[in-house]
This record gives C-alpha cells, structure tokens and sequence, in this order.
C-alpha cells in the first residue's frame, strides 16, 4: 500500500517576502545564495537552518517566529 506523505509547509518565508515588497532573488542575492535553494525554501522543498532563518529575519526586519508556520 503506497501512502502519500504531504509535504508540510514548515516557513511562510513566501509570503513574508511578499508582504515586504521583497522577492527571492533579493533574498538570494542578499545572502549570497543560489536563487534555487532560496526557491526551494519558499515553496517548503528544503528548509533553511536557524543561522539562516534568523538572517533573513535581520534583512527584511521581521521577527523570526513571523517567518514560521503556526500549528
């Protein structure tokens, strides 16, 4: 029996940009990373890990908690 696992949406870092007028490829570019794994985190591909979470929250002045996803 196959069972699909759906992927969780871990990060709203998404939408966050979005609310700050920010897009992924400024986001990409302001932390010297590949815009594909900056894509892969806003679609909850990949995730990115709290050194970088909390960078990001830096750049577009926003509390880290708003960057995730309540349960």
């Amino acid at each position: 029996m196959e069972t699909k696992i759906e992927r969780q949406k871990l990060n709203r870092i998404k939408a966050v940009l979005a609310e700050t007028g920010h897009t992924g490829k400024w986001l990409a570019e302001q932390l010297g990373k590949d815009p594909v794994t900056v894509s892969k985190w806003c679609t909850n591909t990949s995730q990115p890990d709290l050194y970088t979470l909390k960078n990001i929250s830096e750049l577009i002045n926003t509390k880290m908690s708003e960057l995730l996803m309540d349960k």
